[in-house]
């Protein structure tokens, strides 16, 4: 050849990547790698459960609050009979539907225990659609007759019924403003609660004209004149043991000196 000795060019290597078997690797360095990844898991793991549970969550969540797959079809009254189930579920204002998830317990409760008739109420959820409402009504203590009604009170003096006729069983008191807040109501009741049996069968009214001056009348035209509300056991007992005495007034308003005529 041109331009000197001619050079032989040996055969071209080409070269290709293979992967390496198993036992290429040394054991050590296989054992440590699977350690790695182990690691790896285990640091990765709590994520991804904190993340799915959140997901879930969040999932369960949006059903129950934004969706009306568990909302209201029915509201359960118990223990109603001085109001009617109509009267508390419109009270209640919790239309059908409503997530169950979201009803405020606390104010529908409130909202129902503004009826007079109500004493307690206690409002839950009954899974996965009733709200359940149980009631504790009041109960009738006296009756108090104004302008041709009858105002039923109960212990505490709350007005929960007006009726056209008395109803039978309860004592009668004669007072001007019946109510929670009137001193004269408190004064009948705290006598009432210390009356003995006896007096309360013999018992037709209690008068009131003022705060010391709360009188008893009975059966066969008889009273007792009670005076204020104080020493109620002390007067009780005094007038019952009395009963028997051909008189038709009996003063125990001051119970250590007793006058009858």
């Amino acid at each position: 050849m041109e331009g000197g000795v001619g050079r032989r060019r040996g055969p071209v290597r080409r070269w290709q990547l293979v992967r390496a078997g198993r036992d290429a690797v040394p054991a050590s360095t296989r054992r440590f790698m699977a350690r790695a990844r182990q690691r790896r898991m285990r640091a990765v793991l709590p994520w991804a459960l904190a993340v799915g549970g959140l997901a879930l969550a969040g999932l369960v969540g949006w059903v129950l609050v934004g969706t009306g797959l568990f909302g209201v079809r029915e509201v359960r009254v118990e223990g109603a009979e001085l109001v009617t189930s109509v009267e508390v579920r419109d009270v209640a204002g919790v239309p059908d539907g409503t997530p169950l998830a979201r009803v405020d317990l606390a104010a529908t409760a409130g909202r129902i225990g503004a009826l007079p008739a109500v004493e307690r109420v206690d409002v839950t959820r009954d899974w996965p659609d009733v709200l359940v409402v149980r009631l504790t009504e009041r109960t009738g203590a006296a009756v108090v007759p104004q302008d041709g009604q009858f105002f039923v009170v109960d212990a505490t003096g709350v007005v929960f019924r007006r009726l056209s006729a008395p109803p039978d069983g309860l004592p009668v008191i004669r007072l001007a403003t019946p109510g929670p807040a009137d001193p004269e109501t408190q004064a009948a009741l705290a006598v009432l609660a210390e009356l003995t049996p006896q007096l309360r069968a013999e018992l037709l009214d209690i008068t009131v004209e003022g705060l010391a001056r709360l009188t008893l009348h009975l059966r066969d035209e008889r009273r007792v004149v009670w005076g204020d509300a104080t020493r109620g056991a002390d007067k009780a007992r005094v007038a019952t043991a009395l009963l028997n005495r051909a008189a038709a007034t009996i003063d125990v308003s001051a119970p250590d000196v007793v006058t009858i005529r």
